[in-house]
């Protein structure tokens, strides 16, 4: 069968590619391939009872499948672009909060009307910040959470399923090169294209590093973060989550000079198992709804590495750490930090005698075994920094959960309308290397779907 365009992955930003040219272009034939499964289908088993643990489905219900990684996530949109990618770099910075803001628009109209937009401008938090050595970033922040993150995802599947023909369960096997388009194959047969978007997300890594030496797509590493999940009563953050939501915050190590920042934060929220790559990770989720909210608040406490040659892999160093992990604990270790400032292991005994009550099952551990000593030495220093600016985070009872780790694909080398060195083939989303939110993915979708419009 042959489409106008088809669209690889249905994740954030295949999803507003798709949803754009079905606006722009009525009669675009469109197809979008995903390798996971429908909204509706993707059921993780782990129900914390009887299992506890990832079985390693064939089909990761976390990561893949309409909504991508983002459709469990609690929803944040983080307009800015201060973080969350380089999209800006491409498409110029007033384009980006512009596209960004109509991404906005959208999940208000479909589903995410009376969520409410936080933003940094004028707090008074920012000052306090940088008198305790620690940046507070810019950002206005819409909180979906995951409850009604799920519904938006939903209403836009169901607006465009008469328009876009999906393919779910069906992975692409080959993308080949034709003379006047492109060539997508998958177990069920073949499929032909006028032009081809990928946004296969960070689980389509590898498929993407493989398309891109067959396609011959230059490609530069990128980075990989590094780090904890940090648990604690919610109402030790609470002066800063009630204004600001998510706190964006970033300091200096004094020993390395390694940056050490706060992301995803989840007030009232859980900690989640992840899988990547059969990789069990940590991650964090909060609810919109007030009867799934905790008494905890988690986030991540994250330092970047960048490798200079000979190295290359910055994904594989992560991945190794992490499953020494898995290999230590059987998936993800939890620690208290007065055990970890005082060289020792936790105990089951001692994390139940905590006043932190643990949203996740983990096994009780020592994450000194794990992480490198560069990274954690800066954990634990930009612990007691945010000591000073939310008095008990370095409580001995405060839990960290290891590893996190957040993967980010190889660069593609794109150009200013986020097409690669093959006419009509795009590379958007996260699967690129340049965007690494939900806001910037989903604006690289309409970017692109503009783009293509703006041909005919």
């Amino acid at each position: 069968m042959n489409y106008d365009v088809i669209i690889i992955g249905a994740g954030p930003g295949g999803i507003f590619a798709a949803y754009e040219l079905m606006k722009e272009m009525p009669d675009c034939k469109v197809a979008v391939f995903e390798e996971g499964y429908s909204l509706e289908k993707r059921k993780c088993p782990i129900d914390g009872k009887k299992i506890k643990n990832c079985i390693n489905c064939k089909r990761c219900s976390i990561m893949c499948g309409f909504g991508g990684a983002g459709a469990f996530s609690d929803g944040k949109y983080n307009i800015t672009n201060d973080f969350g990618g380089t999209l800006y770099e491409h498409i110029g910075k007033s384009q980006a909060i512009e596209l960004m803001k109509y991404v906005d628009d959208i999940n208000m109209e479909y589903g995410g009307q009376g969520t409410k937009l936080y933003s940094t401008a004028g707090t008074k938090f920012k000052k306090l910040c940088l008198q305790n050595k620690l940046n507070l970033l810019d950002a206005s922040v819409r909180h979906l959470g995951t409850d009604i993150n799920y519904v938006v995802l939903e209403n836009l599947y169901n607006a465009m399923k008469d328009h876009v023909d999906f393919y779910f369960d069906t992975p692409v096997q080959k993308l080949e090169v034709l003379e006047d388009g492109y060539r997508v194959i998958c177990e069920k047969g073949s499929y032909e294209c006028k032009k081809c978007i990928v946004s296969v997300g960070r689980s389509g890594s590898k498929w993407m590093e493989t398309v891109c030496k067959e396609l011959k797509i230059p490609t530069k590493s990128n980075r990989v973060d590094l780090g904890v999940r940090v648990e604690l009563p919610a109402v030790i953050f609470s002066h800063l989550t009630d204004e600001l939501y998510e706190s964006k915050i970033v300091y200096r190590t004094e020993k390395f000079e390694d940056n050490v920042r706060t992301f995803c934060m989840n007030p009232n929220g859980i900690v989640v198992n992840e899988n990547t790559n059969g990789i069990i990770t940590v991650n964090g989720h909060s609810y919109e709804g007030d009867e799934k909210k905790t008494d905890n608040t988690n986030f991540a406490l994250l330092v970047s590495k960048h490798f200079s040659e000979p190295f290359k892999d910055s994904n594989g160093y992560g991945e190794s750490i992490a499953r020494l992990s898995n290999m230590l604990g059987g998936g993800v270790i939890v620690q208290r930090f007065g055990d970890l400032v005082r060289g020792r292991r936790s105990t089951v005994k001692r994390v139940e005698e905590g006043l932190v009550r643990p949203t996740l099952t983990a096994t009780p551990g020592d994450l000194s075994l794990v992480l490198p000593k560069r990274i954690l030495d800066g954990i634990i220093e930009m612990i007691y920094a945010l000591d000073k600016v939310a008095p008990g985070t370095a409580n001995d009872d405060t839990l960290l959960y290891g590893v996190e780790v957040k993967f980010y694909n190889m660069e593609v080398e794109i150009d200013d309308n986020l097409e690669s060195c093959h006419k009509g083939l795009y590379v958007i989303g996260d699967g690129s290397g340049v965007t690494h939110s939900l806001s910037h993915a989903s604006a690289s979708g309409i970017y692109v779907a503009r783009h293509i419009a703006g041909q005919k």
